[in-house]
């Protein structure tokens, strides 16, 4: 799943240890994330949602549907 997590975070000069601090999650969890090799649980993906005061589908966008609308 792709997803804007490194750049939402980057735009707060938070370090992933910052984040993951943040999301009550280890650093290697932001890490996974970001670079789309672990998808997180709904839930996580509401406190993603919630901390960055975005909806879940400004985050994390399917990449098999056609975002170009």
């Amino acid at each position: 799943m792709n997803n804007r997590l490194r750049v939402l975070r980057a735009e707060r000069a938070w370090s992933q240890q910052d984040l993951a601090e943040r999301l009550e999650v280890s650093r290697q969890s932001v890490n996974a994330i970001e670079t789309g090799r672990y998808d997180p649980s709904l839930p996580l993906a509401f406190r993603i949602a919630d901390l960055f005061e975005l909806t879940i589908e400004e985050i994390f966008q399917n990449p098999s549907k056609d975002n170009s609308r």
